[in-house]
């Protein structure tokens, strides 16, 4: 990484260049204006989950989820809360699987909730099942610090 790296705004998807020596958490998008970090996940259809993929120099981590799934809704305030702990290094985002069903199938999701961890635009790590907050942190870490 050089001087600056890239973060996709939550909001309009613009591509920011964010200087590295600058804290994200005070950066604003170019287009927008709006805080480029908030502390919340963002929900996205396919194609916004495929540009923060794509185009982020931080790791992005994935809730997919459905309103039916007791267990998602279970979960749903604890990924709330780690997107607080995890920000500015991870980006949290929430894909609706109903919503969205040909985009987890090539995701590969089979069972729900699943978290899937994406660093330089590839899957480096994904796991299904509830998490309380602290697990979903710490899985997150440990999985960024084995994927180096």
């Amino acid at each position: 990484m050089g001087s600056t790296r890239n973060i996709v705004c939550p909001h309009c998807s613009a591509v920011n260049r964010v200087p590295v020596n600058k804290p994200a958490t005070e950066a604003r998008c170019g287009g927008c204006h709006k805080a480029l970090f908030e502390g919340h996940p963002v929900a996205v259809d396919g194609s916004r989950l495929d540009k923060h993929r794509r185009a982020n120099d931080i790791a992005v981590l994935v809730d997919v989820w459905a309103p039916w799934c007791g267990p998602c809704r279970a979960m749903a305030p604890m990924f709330e809360r780690a997107a607080a702990e995890l920000e500015p290094e991870v980006r949290l985002l929430k894909l609706n699987a109903d919503e969205e069903q040909r985009t987890s199938a090539e995701l590969g999701v089979s069972g729900i909730p699943a978290l899937l961890l994406f660093r330089g635009g590839r899957l480096v790590a994904k796991t299904a099942g509830a998490m309380d907050t602290g697990k979903i942190v710490a899985w997150t870490r440990g999985q960024l610090a084995s994927a180096h």
